[in-house]
């Protein structure tokens, strides 16, 4: 691996471990391997890094949905909701950046970063549960339900709906709303 590599899984560790606003470009540097320079010479800052670093966790994450694309949401929806504890930490994170987004600290680049990750995060997931065509309103509901699924899961795993749990509350909603 080269420096920027090494930069990248470095900040990864540490976003990981310590989240993105405690994470200093002196922790990147150690973690890495690489000089502090190193960070502005290939991502021109820290907070440029930790995007990358931070759409990349996404991305593996997404990643390992690959082989179940495709499939029934009852038959993927256990897999999801498995990752929340193989992805804590990337969850949390999130959580935090949401909790900082107007706080007038939040690099502008990072809002940029997080619209365009919730975009593509539409589009996967439409793909995942087995849908064909693009629709963002389906993709809309689908991340809806991931995101509402993680924060339930931080505070209590106990209390996870299951898949079909939220297809009858669904069925629900849609009689009652034709």
């Amino acid at each position: 691996m080269g420096n920027r590599e090494d930069l990248l899984a470095g900040a990864k560790r540490c976003l990981l471990a310590k989240g993105y606003a405690r994470t200093t470009a002196r922790d990147i540097a150690s973690a890495s391997g690489v000089s502090l320079a190193a960070i502005g010479y290939h991502f021109g800052s820290k907070e440029a890094l930790l995007n990358a670093a931070l759409t990349g966790a996404v991305e593996e994450w997404a990643d390992g949905f690959g082989q179940l694309s495709g499939q029934r949401f009852a038959d993927v929806w256990p897999r999801v909701v498995e990752s929340f504890a193989e992805s804590k930490r990337l969850w949390a994170v999130q959580f935090e950046l949401l909790a900082h987004m107007d706080s007038g600290q939040m690099d502008p680049g990072l809002r940029a970063t997080l619209a365009e990750a919730n975009r593509q995060a539409r589009e996967g997931l439409v793909q995942l549960f087995g849908h064909d065509e693009p629709d963002d309103r389906l993709g809309a509901l689908y991340q809806m339900l991931l995101a509402g699924a993680a924060a339930l899961w931080l505070v209590d795993p106990a209390s996870e709906p299951s898949a079909d749990d939220l297809l009858a509350a669904m069925r629900t909603v849609a009689e009652q709303h034709p």
